[in-house]
């Protein structure tokens, strides 16, 4: 190769990297809201483990003015944790 040709082709190839990069601009957009409900729920997580107490304290009161429904909700979280957990098991099973 000359070096007109490599010039030629170093032009190209800039081109065609600079469609990718828009390309993948417009690609990564769709994303974007998702991604930022991630680190949302990622920071509340966060900001859980730094003060348990708040957490914990609602759990309390709600025991403490509604254990009827506490029970009634427990009961159905129970449920759903052992289906959850039949179905990890059947997944798991080796066809």
């Amino acid at each position: 190769m000359n070096n007109a040709e490599l010039i030629e082709r170093q032009q190209a190839l800039r081109l065609r990297s600079a469609q990718l990069r828009s390309s993948l601009q417009d690609q990564v957009q769709v994303l974007k809201r998702p991604l930022a409900l991630a680190d949302a729920a990622q920071s509340g997580l966060q900001w859980l483990y730094r003060n348990p107490a708040w957490p914990i304290g609602a759990l309390t009161l709600v025991v403490v003015l509604r254990p009827k429904r506490v029970m009634v909700w427990a009961g159905r979280a129970w449920w759903a944790w052992n289906s959850y957990q039949r179905v990890q098991d059947w997944l798991a099973r080796p066809p």
